[in-house]
């Protein structure tokens, strides 16, 4: 059996960037983290890592070293057409949840994946 384990994120408002990924991932609130300076959130399924939020001071500087995929069309191999689709739907979600589009990445003629902000700018690929 693998480890459990969170993914720890720095935050400004930390209660704002659950929301966020909550539902960019489909997770909810952890109950028992919701104070101001600290949010969690978790698989509702038990399946992936929880993620936790803590406020920091300081605000983003640099390009992120490690940074999530949300992957819409779920494990591999797949329907690069229908792949597309569902990047193409799922991005206008997260922009309406205040994240920000950056750019899309094309592998020819096929929508790789697009690369986006969260709302505290922390870089992240829809793909």
């Amino acid at each position: 059996m693998a480890t459990y384990w969170t993914l720890g994120c720095d935050a400004g408002d930390p209660q704002r960037l659950a929301a966020f990924w909550a539902l960019a991932l489909g997770y909810v609130k952890e109950p028992g983290f919701d104070e101001p300076d600290n949010a969690s959130i978790v698989d509702p399924h038990g399946r992936g890592p929880a993620i936790g939020f803590l406020k920091v001071p300081e605000g983003k500087s640099a390009k992120n070293r490690m940074h999530i995929d949300v992957r819409v069309a779920g494990p591999g191999p797949w329907d690069m057409v229908e792949r597309a689709r569902l990047i193409q739907q799922k991005v206008p979600e997260l922009v309406a949840a205040g994240a920000t589009v950056l750019r899309e990445e094309w592998y020819g003629d096929t929508l790789g994946h697009v690369v986006m902000q969260d709302p505290e700018g922390n870089e992240f690929c829809v793909a």
